[in-house]
Order: structure tokens, then sequence, then C-alpha cells
């Protein structure tokens, strides 16, 4: 196996700076944003192991891959990055954040908006995923990192 690096899963929007525990922006913990270049790259990992999954599911319950396929072929097409050994539903929010305004027909690209989410645009559907990613990830950080008052 070929040593890869870790990068950095910083998107240039930080709110720790401001007092989140929970970045706004790249979904780590204030902690883990300050010691990130300190981290080993096994450290690195696991920090990016659990954002993704924390993604994949956010997307999983909103969104199905009907075709992977598909979506691959349709990213490479529209020259859209993605990581092929990231998890795919990673990759649709980087068709949504390319593109979300644009897709007319999100069946085009191997996907379909579950019945529940139909009604959304996919401009607000991204912005529910966002929220919805974010929330999990404080919901982890309130249960394994926040300080309990014991009376």
């Amino acid at each position: 196996m070929v040593f890869q690096r870790v990068k950095t899963p910083c998107v240039g929007i930080c709110s720790t700076g401001i007092g989140d525990q929970v970045c706004r922006g790249c979904k780590r913990f204030n902690h883990e944003v300050i010691q990130w270049n300190s981290y080993s790259n096994e450290q690195r990992r696991i920090i990016d192991t659990r954002l993704q999954n924390f993604l994949a599911q956010t997307v999983a319950n909103k969104i199905e891959i009907t075709d992977r396929s598909l979506l691959a072929s349709q990213l490479k097409h529209q020259q859209i990055n993605f990581d092929v050994d990231r998890n795919p539903y990673c990759w649709v929010v980087n068709l949504l954040n390319a593109g979300a305004s644009q897709i007319e027909d999100i069946s085009q690209y191997g996907l379909k908006v579950l019945s529940k989410y139909d009604h959304f645009n996919l401009i607000d559907l991204k912005k529910l995923i966002d929220q919805d990613y974010y929330t999990l990830s404080c919901a982890h950080y309130e249960r394994y990192f926040f300080p309990v008052e014991i009376d």
C-alpha cells in the first residue's frame, strides 16, 4: 500500500476562531483544527474517516445513488473533482457544490432524491445536507468530548 498523506479537510470557512467547538466549514472539532499540523497521518486518517462517514450518512439519508458508474462518469465529464477512494455519497456533495443550481434532472447523474425530500430543490437540499452534517458532528462532539457537569 502506498503512503498517502491525509489532506486537511479545511474548506476556508473556519468558525472555530469565533468560538464554535465544531467548525461550520469542515466540521472538525476546535482542538482538531488547532492541532492538525501536529497530528500523525494515522490520527488525521481517523478524523477524516469520521468526517467522511458522517457526510456519507447525511447524504444517504436524502439521496440514493442508483448508478455509481454513471455518477462517476458524469463527474468526470463535467470536470468536477472527486476522490474515487472516498465514499461515493461524498461525491454527491462535490456535484452539488459544483452545480446544484444548474442540475435539472438528478437522475442523469445516477441519483434519486428520496421521497421525503423530493419537494426540496437541490440548492435547499444541499443546505439541508450541510446543516445535518454539522448537527451530527456537534452531537458527536457533545457526546464524546463536551465536559459533563455532575452535581
